[in-house]
């Protein structure tokens, strides 16, 4: 792809995203995408077949963003002195990243879409956050083998220590739509979950 038609491709990318997250994948149209993107309809098509195809790419593109996340969650060093430093940390940079507006709009519209594109949502779950738990499910098993936690079932650990941070913000941003948290709610947030599932696995 040359560099005019690369920057074509991700011009109608960026303008699908947007356009998708604010109308929704069955109010949106390739015609909706292309003013957006400034191209012509014609020039969509050329590059994508169909919605679909383009509704796939965009939301598939987004499971890269979580290999930051794989590497810090499998990098937690075996000491027990700094361990609840770092699972702290690790936790408000799950929080962060997981919070994000539009994190949480492209959650809310894989599910509404889920039944129509059961294994977009699928993957979309399979290459993103089970990837990340899988890791993290990983690291609680070689922490267990070092001596510093007590996780018998890891995978179920990985699902407790996630859950634990993410039920309340993800919860409330899902049903309020806009729903904002400050630095001192995620802090709480992290602290919270990471004293309790401390007090659980330790």
């Amino acid at each position: 792809m040359d560099s005019r038609s690369a920057r074509k491709h991700q011009a109608i990318l960026e303008a699908a995203t947007t356009v998708f997250l604010n109308k929704g994948y069955a109010g949106t149209s390739m015609d909706d995408i292309a003013k957006l993107a400034a191209v012509s309809k014609q020039t969509v098509y050329k590059h994508f077949a169909d919605k679909e195809k383009l509704f796939a790419e965009i939301v598939l593109a987004t499971t890269d963003r979580i290999d930051a996340m794989v590497d810090l969650v499998a990098d937690i060093p075996a000491d027990a002195e700094t361990l609840d430093a770092h699972l702290t940390r690790l936790a408000r940079q799950f929080l962060t990243a997981l919070t994000q507006p539009q994190v949480i709009q492209l959650r809310r519209l894989i599910i509404a879409n889920a039944d129509t594109f059961p294994e977009l949502g699928a993957a979309w779950y399979e290459q993103g956050f089970e990837r990340v738990l899988t890791t993290l499910a990983d690291t609680f098993r070689r922490l267990t083998d070092q001596g510093l936690l007590k996780a018998t079932d890891p995978v179920l650990a990985a699902h407790h220590f996630a859950g634990l941070l993410l039920w309340i913000p993800v919860n409330q941003a899902m049903f309020h739509g806009s729903a904002q948290h400050t630095d001192a709610d995620l802090d709480r947030y992290a602290h919270g979950g990471i004293r309790t599932f401390l007090a659980a696995y330790a």
